[in-house]
């Protein structure tokens, strides 16, 4: 009888190796018993010390209010997803990736909401603007971030302050000299300084219907208006003394109006 010894070798190796792939795959995705269990819980707010609005123990007291909470659960009754979409209904949370690993451990990592100014309006509301000029709600979040009060609609905060508050953060002199935006009745803004004891009176920021042409004009207005000011502080101020005046008035492009600060008598100036 003529045996075909190399189509019987190749069968057998390839039924070894049917058999083979069968047992790693059982094995690969059979935990062990010490990886039944969720082990660990690791949390990285990747902004924590930047932004401040949540910790690790808000996440893990919001996940154990909902049941979620993963540690000593089994690792197939862990829900990733779920536990993403839950977290992301926090008002201060901008993205969520929880994943498991084969090792028991449960990793969730977020980014929080940028917020870029604090809003405090005429009519009671106190809320902040994020980088995408979105409302968050108030909070224990206490960062040095410049505040905005007078007479301000939700729809003026999102469509005005929201880039005049970014122009000043991408500047480093006005992100440290503007403490307060004020919005007066008719719309007028004045800005607050750290130091100095005055009140700046910008003008009026131009309107436009379309967000990148608002932008825009805010922008090259807002430049022309602190290049002024700039100007009149190092040459002016600085030669008078910063707290001559209580009112700098920069509305109009040719003239700067300044009114002088009243001297208290029993300690003149």
């Amino acid at each position: 009888m003529n045996v075909n010894w190399k189509k019987t070798v190749t069968m057998l190796v390839d039924a070894l190796l049917a058999v083979y792939l069968v047992l790693a795959f059982t094995a690969f995705n059979k935990p062990n018993a010490k990886a039944a269990l969720c082990q660990k819980v690791q949390i990285d707010i990747q902004d924590e010390n930047t932004n401040g609005f949540i910790t690790a123990n808000d996440i893990r007291s919001r996940l154990d209010a909902n049941q979620l909470y993963p540690l000593n659960k089994p690792m197939q009754a862990v829900q990733a997803r779920k536990i993403e979409e839950m977290l992301k209904r926090s008002p201060f949370v901008k993205t969520v990736d929880c994943y498991k690993t084969q090792d028991g451990c449960v990793s969730i990592s977020i980014t929080q909401r940028m917020p870029i100014v604090r809003i405090k309006a005429a009519n009671g509301e106190d809320y902040y603007l994020d980088d995408n000029n979105q409302v968050m709600p108030n909070s224990h979040y206490s960062a040095d971030l410049i505040i905005a009060t007078g007479h301000i609609s939700k729809a003026f905060a999102q469509n005005y302050i929201a880039p005049l508050a970014k122009l000043f953060m991408d500047n480093e002199l006005w992100e440290n000299q503007v403490e307060q935006i004020n919005i007066l009745p008719d719309k007028g803004v004045e800005l607050v300084p750290r130091v100095g004891q005055h009140v700046v009176f910008i003008g009026y920021l131009p309107q436009a219907s379309s967000l990148k042409e608002r932008n825009e004009k805010i922008a090259d207005f807002v430049e022309k208006k602190l290049l002024r000011l700039e100007k009149f502080y190092k040459y002016g101020l600085s030669q008078v003394g910063w707290n001559k005046y209580s009112y700098i008035n920069l509305e109009f492009d040719n003239q700067i109006i300044c009114k002088k600060k009243k001297e208290n008598k029993n300690n003149p100036e």
